[in-house]
């Protein structure tokens, strides 16, 4: 018998969009990463840096981060997106 998960791609997807605050900046989640799964949050701190190929800096581009959400054994949230508050 399999068990259901606490949470579902459909349901991540709908967070797209949504303002957070994760470890103590604003952001936005902009993507779902089905392997995992995991979200992509856009901070609004300052851009970073980005490098081409070769090392060189190149542009700034906003700074991202991936957040897991569920735990290894993929039957519980992840501790990393429990953190993760949603901006009202």
């Amino acid at each position: 018998m399999s068990e259901k998960l606490p949470i579902t791609v459909n349901e991540l997807r709908a967070m797209i969009g949504m303002r957070v605050y994760y470890q103590g900046r604003q952001g936005m989640i902009i993507e779902v990463l089905e392997d995992g799964p995991s979200l992509v949050l856009q901070t609004t701190s300052s851009a970073s840096i980005q490098s081409n190929l070769h090392g060189h800096p190149t542009r700034r581009s906003p700074h991202t981060l991936t957040v897991r959400v569920l735990s290894e054994n993929g039957m519980a949230l992840h501790k990393e997106f429990l953190d993760m508050d949603l901006d009202e």
